[in-house]
């Protein structure tokens, strides 16, 4: 069972070399990700609201240590995704594509993309993006990558690239994911702008709330979250992930199995017997 996190955190090694402090700070400065973590609860902050919190190769490399500290230590138990200033996320940095001239460059940034999106997929615990504002292009994919979203009614998506000759094509892969076929494919081949209850509509998001409530309902949504067992959790979230792309007979098989596992836990264990004894379960929080 703890085979789980460790094959997470080989896959997701950040291999990268020691950052040069001022690459994580925005030109005035500030962090480029604010990471704060309380009562199990981590927050990370895109914070380049010049850039419109554009996923440079510096901001990404910020988010992707953030998601991956300490992310054995039982303390941690939710995280929540959110960004400063009138934008959520505008997707890529188009000035530093452009600066780039090699395809190697070109591709090691788009990798590193791809890798924080299915890095927040197979975290061993629950991801909620808290989305105010805009987000489009890699930003409306980092809102389908995320396990859960909760939108103000103020937010808004989509997948302009093929307005400025650059076709969304991988966030179209968290897209098609999220969202009906048909849907995904009209903000595609359009690029228009989407609203908060259209997103809900179609399950981009997982609910819609007044704007300044944003903050506040998901709090207590993470804080709901982190009363139950994380490993329970760890596990539930990998066999969904796995499940869903299968077919339903081999589905089935896979989910029936981990019920078997999940039966073997200390916490599976506790759990049902603190349900029937009518009291408060203890969980240990351990995969074994």
């Amino acid at each position: 069972m703890l085979s789980i996190v460790t094959r997470i955190l080989s896959r997701h090694s950040l291999g990268l070399p020691s950052l040069h402090l001022r690459r994580c700070l925005t030109t005035s400065g500030d962090p480029l990700t604010i990471c704060t973590q309380e009562n199990g609860i981590r927050r990370i902050t895109l914070n380049n609201p010049k850039t419109r919190n554009a996923l440079s190769l510096a901001l990404m490399e910020s988010f992707k240590e953030n998601l991956m500290k300490d992310v054995k230590d039982h303390d941690l138990r939710v995280i929540v995704i959110s960004g400063n200033g009138p934008v959520f996320c505008a997707g890529h940095d188009l000035k530093e594509l452009l600066s780039k001239k090699t395809r190697s460059d070109h591709a090691h940034i788009f990798r590193m993309c791809s890798d924080i999106m299915e890095l927040i997929q197979d975290i061993p615990v629950p991801v909620i993006c808290e989305v105010g504002a805009l987000a489009t292009a890699a930003g409306c994919q980092l809102v389908a990558s995320c396990d859960v979203a909760i939108a103000s009614d103020q937010a808004k998506f989509c997948t302009p690239g093929v307005n400025i000759g650059l076709f969304c094509s991988t966030p179209a892969v968290a897209l098609a994911r999220s969202v009906p076929r048909k849907l995904a494919l009209e903000m595609l081949f359009t690029g228009e702008i989407i609203s908060a209850d259209r997103a809900l509509a179609h399950g981009l998001v997982s609910r819609v709330v007044k704007h300044e409530d944003l903050q506040n309902e998901v709090t207590k949504m993470a804080e709901t979250i982190i009363r139950s067992s994380r490993s329970v959790l760890a596990l539930g979230k990998s066999t969904f992930y796995r499940q869903v792309v299968k077919d339903r007979h081999s589905a089935y098989q896979d989910a029936s199995n981990i019920m078997v596992e999940n039966l073997s836990l200390h916490d599976g264990r506790e759990g049902i017997s603190a349900f029937l004894e009518k009291r408060k379960a203890e969980w240990d929080h351990s995969l074994d």
